[in-house]
């Protein structure tokens, strides 16, 4: 049997695409894009300015994959954890976090993780595999569906290391950014990195989100311990390939994750010492208190 084309995991480009190659004009894929992202529909038939002939094919040849949340968590200040089974099983976290102003939904990349950060929830669990572009946009596509907006900020910052699943998540991020789908501004979507050095280097040359990089130490010596990846992409090459990502158009600073461990990296003198590593790199530095887990 034919396998169905996922629809979901489709950029504007591959949507008109796939039309064309049907024998149809362009703009029909495009109308299909702009139903299934922004208006968030999956019926095929409430597609009205689609024709018949049209949608009678989606109907046989394609599908759109959404997650289906299984575990919907609100708290009193408004934020919303959802766990969203994907269709193999797996199951993902997506945060969405309200704020005066503006909003963020805090999107996964990866099922697990592999890099073993000592303070992480996630690397606890280890990693299984990478998301599709189609798994990542559709944590997108659900918080909208559910909460009737699009938040206004997007941080691929929820479980996993986006640049070890670059294609898929540049893929996804475009989506994003798209006219016809969710009209988020470059500014307005963030990749969070532990530091995968050739990566940054690699996505300064296709897209111009914010950088956000999880710190968490001034030094090589605490930050090997706190975060691995950092032994094989040291400071010396991280800091230099993050001042370079902001030479492109519109990066306006690099902003730094620093976990705040009692004892570990708070003192006066990783604060100096920090304020060395940063100096004169546009930044902002993000203090974070540590969420104990089990």
């Amino acid at each position: 049997m034919k396998q169905r084309i996922d629809l979901m995991g489709l950029d504007r480009g591959e949507s008109e695409a796939l039309v064309s190659a049907w024998g149809l004009k362009p703009f029909h894929g495009r109308n299909l894009f702009k139903w299934i992202h922004k208006h968030t529909v999956l019926d095929f038939d409430a597609m009205s300015d689609l024709s018949k002939a049209v949608r009678g094919r989606l109907q046989r040849e394609a599908q759109i994959t959404i997650p289906r949340a299984v575990a919907e968590e609100p708290s009193a200040d408004g934020t919303i954890k959802w766990v969203l089974q994907l269709a193999d099983g797996q199951r993902v976290e997506t945060v969405f976090i309200p704020e005066e102003g503006r909003s963020t939904l805090c999107v996964s990349s990866q099922v697990g993780c592999a890099l073993e950060c000592r303070f992480c929830a996630t690397a606890r669990q280890g990693f299984n595999r990478n998301l599709s572009s189609s798994e990542i946009i559709g944590q997108l596509w659900y918080a909208k569906h559910r909460l009737g907006r699009t938040p206004t900020n997007i941080v691929m910052m929820g479980m996993g290391e986006p640049l070890a699943n670059f294609e898929a998540v540049v893929r996804a991020m475009n989506v994003m950014q798209d006219d016809f789908a969710y009209m988020l501004a470059k500014q307005r979507v963030t990749l969070s990195t532990s530091g995968i050095v050739p990566n940054i280097q690699r996505l300064a040359k296709v897209s111009d989100v914010s950088l956000a990089v999880s710190l968490h130490a001034p030094d090589n010596a605490l930050r090997d311990q706190l975060v691995p990846i950092n032994r094989k992409y040291p400071l010396e090459q991280l800091i230099p390939a993050c001042r370079a990502y902001l030479r492109g158009e519109k990066r306006r600073r690099i902003t730094w994750e620093y976990v705040m461990l009692d004892n570990v990296n708070d003192s006066d003198r990783h604060a100096k010492a920090l304020i060395r590593l940063l100096e004169g790199t546009p930044s902002k530095v993000n203090l974070i208190p540590f969420n104990p887990f089990p």
